[in-house]
């Protein structure tokens, strides 16, 4: 897992490579201004854009100055520089910086009041103004530069991180600072980055490596992790020779009602799909033809009140809730699933049944995982304002409760009972439709039927999900839960090759 690191943690970084590689600051940031370079070259290619390029007269505008000088001995001919002199104070990177400029015959522009850039004109204006030092909403100048930035039509690409936007913690229920298109971050993303909230500063990032000690970053004590392939890859079991159905266990899933079928086939096509050896689904007599006829190889429990504790004791893993109901049988069931005092996937309706019935949220087992959405998630554990609050409560619940908690979004977020919270990179706006969440409860215990840890099941069943559905976007408007459950096998395929 890639740690994930603060700003402040970022910034010893940046020293901690200087000194091991007899560095200077001003040349890692011309390491770091010719990464940047390099990436918006290959997105604006044509040299005969008009770039305006805003500089605060800290690191970042020094960042802004090197990229300027760097355009410009690239080929990009109709560069202008402003200098946004809203403070007395300039570091000694920056200085450096604006005496190679100057050398080079490029005379900046100073800008001592907002005001100035209204009638600012250019194809993509580079906002390069204030870094990730930024721990609260614009004020005075600064607030009336990004609003005018705002309002023009122009493509903004941000330095490291859009002027106005924190890093870390709470973002701002109101944002006051630049709204970037493009976002060209080193060594690694901001955190705030993975939070829905950041649609108001950004539409979207890249990451540039800019030669940061990764044994350093790696050393270091974040609860951050961010998924990568390669951690799929060393997580998922090959299916080994003389293996059977036996060998990769049996799952359960309790799911289903009379007009709600369709979640507990979508979940159960995703457990088969995934690899489980068997599956079984407990659903009302009235789903039997539809399961039948739609997945003859997974086999029915029929749900009635009769249904003693013993009936669920054979199952390697059980998950409860897509498309279950509400209806007082439910939760008698799901109080017999908690008393086998296995640990259960918990998701959908059968969460809303934990936020009415707290004993029953109390005595879920250890390593039991949720699949809750933001509203589930504000049933369970109380209204938040923000996602950073959410995720603070997740990880505190996790570890006390010795759950994995999953929050579901574009970029979700699994929260572990050793307090690490997973950042997953996968999935896009073509998987926003209905029986997602149900696919992904069916890889989860699908997972867990074949003997991965509750943490390990819950990593690669997001991952995979989200990369299913990045590789049939390649090819398509939408995608839908159907199709993404079929996908899963060649997905987990290509990873293996």
């Amino acid at each position: 897992m890639q740690n994930l690191l603060t700003s402040a943690q970022l910034k010893m970084a940046d020293v901690f490579t200087i000194q091991k590689q007899s560095i200077s600051s001003v040349e890692l940031m011309e390491r770091a201004a010719l990464a940047f370079v390099e990436t918006f070259s290959e997105a604006f290619f044509e040299r005969k854009n008009h770039i305006a390029i805003l500089c605060g007269q800290g690191n970042n505008g020094g960042d802004g100055l090197a990229i300027a000088r760097l355009l410009t001995q690239g080929g990009y001919m109709r560069v202008k520089v402003y200098l946004i002199n809203f403070s007395t104070k300039q570091s000694e990177d920056y200085t450096k910086n604006l005496e190679r400029l100057t050398k080079r015959k490029i005379n900046p522009i100073p800008i001592s009041k907002a005001e100035e850039l209204n009638e600012l004109k250019a194809d993509i204006v580079i906002d390069a103004v204030l870094g990730s030092g930024l721990n609260q909403p614009l004020a005075g100048e600064y607030a009336a530069l990004a609003d005018i930035i705002n309002r023009l039509s122009q493509k903004v690409i941000s330095v490291d991180v859009p002027t106005g936007m924190p890093p870390e913690g709470e973002l701002p229920e109101v944002y006051n600072g630049i709204k970037a298109d493009l976002v060209i971050c080193f060594q690694q993303p901001k955190l705030n980055f993975f939070f829905p909230e950041s649609v108001k500063a950004l539409t979207k990032f890249k990451v540039v490596d800019i030669g940061l000690d990764e044994g350093f970053i790696a050393n270091q004590q974040s609860d951050w992790k961010l998924t990568t392939e390669s951690d799929i890859q060393n997580r998922i079991k090959p299916r080994a020779n003389f293996s059977h159905k036996g060998t990769y266990g049996h799952a359960l899933l309790v799911a289903g009602n009379y007009t709600t079928m369709g979640a507990a086939l979508l979940a159960a096509s995703a457990c088969l799909h995934v690899g489980a050896g068997l599956t079984t689904v407990c659903l009302p007599q009235s789903g039997l033809i539809a399961l039948n006829t739609a997945l003859p190889e997974v086999m029915a429990l029929p749900r009635n009140e009769q249904l003693a504790i013993e009936a669920f004791e054979k199952f390697n893993a059980i998950a409860i809730g897509p498309g279950m109901g509400l209806e007082e049988e439910n939760e008698m069931l799901l109080a017999r699933l908690i008393e086998l005092k296995k640990p259960l996937i918990v998701d959908a309706d059968a969460l809303t049944i934990l936020s009415k019935r707290k004993e029953l949220f109390d005595a879920l087992p250890p390593q039991s995982i949720l699949t809750p959405h933001v509203k589930e998630f504000d049933r369970l554990f109380g209204l938040h304002q923000n996602w950073w609050q959410r995720i603070k409560t997740a990880q505190k619940e996790a570890k006390q409760r010795s759950l994995v908690i999953i929050l579901k979004n574009q970029y979700t977020f699994i929260c572990l009972p050793n307090g690490e919270v997973h950042v997953n990179p996968t999935g896009n706006p073509a998987m926003a439709s209905g029986g997602m969440g149900d696919v992904l409860t069916g890889l989860i215990v699908g997972l867990a039927a074949q003997s991965y840890t509750a943490a390990n099941a819950a990593i690669l069943a997001v991952y995979l999900h989200g990369q299913a559905g990045d590789e049939l976007a390649k090819t398509r408007f939408t995608v839908n839960a159907s199709a993404l459950a079929l996908q899963i096998p060649k997905t987990i395929q290509k990873i293996l090759d």
